[in-house]
């Protein structure tokens, strides 16, 4: 294939670029490829570094359920509700330009979450800098469509998913040790004050390495859509996440009633638009792409899984088993591994085996989680991180062939000049989908825990996202056998 060489798009700057360029767009170089890669574990991170450090701010902020349950779902929240708009300005402004937008929002905020001095100024916060991690995620991956193409895109984006998945993993990891290392004093407070030399670094390479893409077609935003996905998935996630530590007031169930309503307004107003040949923010004619179509409807029962499992391990680990931060950390540690290992492996099978990789990685992770629930029954009373290192181990084996997999194929098929449209759906589907997870399977658990005690609540959850993880693996059977 031939290849010119063009000056990328952005202002005359020492940090415009000269970089080949295909058909397709400029090409990103592997240093270029670590900054987006970076961009994306920043926020996924943020997610769920918080797990550990709760207790602590509790202690310090005086802060009670209710409003730590809103410390995690006003970050969740903003983030999934902003991610389709994000997309959308990116393919209009360009998306190096909203990319170092939200990088920045996102350093600022993080540094207003660590000097917070109260619970709801902490909140406020944490709201600003989902929006923040909104702007910045989707660039992401439109990015790597959009300067990548056949064996350099499937090897990208299987390293986003493997990105993706470790970051969810390390955030908790990682914000054991920070709680406990509590350096210079800052106890929780330095879970979101990492952030700030990580981004300044990262707009340093952004700056430098990112080339500039956008949409050869740009189209205006779509207000009507924009404000209805807003209220959708505000009206669902706000009163699940917020609703059993507030003790279900009745606002919450005006909210839930609310939901149905305006999730089908918003499709009716979209399908309109799409068929009167505007361009909405969400365009219902994305989803009869069939490779997407069938990897949202496994990306959502996988992540409501993986997400309500490391919040309620999180919880276990702490407050059910006595174990310190950095040992709670500890314990995730052969989940990382095997992910990491799985996900590298994952290109090489995709090649041989096609999807059945992912069915194969479904297998593997209801393994796992019934050796955890086998482990947890007969041995709770003094049960180590060791004790629990064969499940946990498996359990991301199987994750990491799954995940990486998936978004792999969820964005083989779409167009270039809709990627920035495209990434913001799958991200919001899957962003939407690990705050469900929280919400649901960790509300199951706490409900539960008071009348059937730590160690039973754990195995019902546990059994639960089984049944998540069976239909992911039954779901997979349906997925186009080859992959590009």
């Amino acid at each position: 294939m031939s290849e010119t060489t063009v000056r990328t798009t952005s202002n005359p700057s020492p940090s415009s670029l000269t970089v080949p360029v295909t058909r397709h767009g400029a090409v990103i170089g592997p240093l270029g490829l670590f900054t987006v890669l970076l961009g994306a574990a920043l926020p996924m991170i943020d997610f769920f570094i918080v797990n550990v450090a709760l207790p602590s701010m509790d202690s310090e902020l005086a802060a009670g359920p209710a409003l730590l349950e809103l410390v995690v779902a006003g970050y969740g929240v903003a983030y999934a509700v902003l991610l389709v708009l994000g997309g959308r300005l990116g393919d209009m402004a360009g998306r190096r330009r909203l990319f170092l937008t939200g990088m920045a929002a996102f350093g600022l905020t993080s540094l207003a979450c660590g000097l917070a001095p109260t619970a709801w100024t902490l909140v406020g916060a944490r709201v600003a800098q989902g929006a923040a991690a909104a702007l910045m995620m989707p660039q992401v991956l439109a990015t790597i469509q959009a300067t990548t193409q056949g064996p350099r895109r499937a090897k990208a984006m299987s390293l986003y998913g493997a990105t993706a998945g470790l970051s969810m993993v390390a955030g908790q990891i990682l914000g054991g040790v920070l709680v406990a290392a509590d350096v210079a004093g800052s106890g929780w407070r330095s879970v979101f004050l990492v952030n700030v030399p990580v981004v300044l670094l990262g707009l340093l390479l952004t700056a430098r390495t990112m080339p500039e893409t956008r949409s050869d077609r740009p189209t205006t935003i779509d207000v009507a859509g924009t404000l209805l996905l807003a209220l959708s998935l505000i009206s669902l996630l706000l009163p699940l996440t917020e609703g059993r530590a507030a003790a279900w007031p009745l606002w919450t169930w005006v909210s839930l009633g609310v939901f149905p309503f305006a999730a089908v307004a918003f499709f009716l107003v979209e399908r309109r638009a799409d068929r009167l040949g505007r361009t909405p923010l969400v365009p219902p004619s994305l989803l009869e792409i069939n490779s997407l179509r069938r990897g949202l409807a496994m990306v959502v029962p996988f992540s409501i899984g993986f997400s309500g499992f490391m919040f309620v391990v999180a919880v276990v680990l702490q407050q059910g088993l006595r174990m310190g931060p950095v040992a709670a950390g500890l314990a995730l540690v052969p989940m990382a591994l095997a992910f990491f290992a799985a996900s590298l492996a994952g290109p090489r099978l995709i090649g041989r085996f096609g999807t059945r990789v992912v069915t194969a990685g479904g297998v593997i992770q209801a393994v796992g989680i019934a050796v955890l629930v086998l482990t947890v029954r007969n041995g709770w009373s003094g049960l180590s991180v060791v004790e629990l290192a064969p499940g946990v181990a498996v359990a991301g084996l199987g994750q990491g062939l799954q995940l990486p997999v998936l978004i792999r194929l969820m964005l083989s098929d779409i167009p270039a000049d809709r990627a920035g449209v495209g990434s913001g759906v799958v991200v919001t589907t899957q962003q939407s989908s690990i705050a469900l997870g929280v919400a649901v399977l960790g509300s199951l658990f706490l409900a539960l825990a008071p009348s059937l005690g730590m160690r039973d609540a754990l195995v019902v959850t546990l059994l639960v996202q089984l049944g998540l993880i069976v239909l992911t693996t039954l779901l997979s059977l349906r997925l186009p056998r080859a992959m590009r």
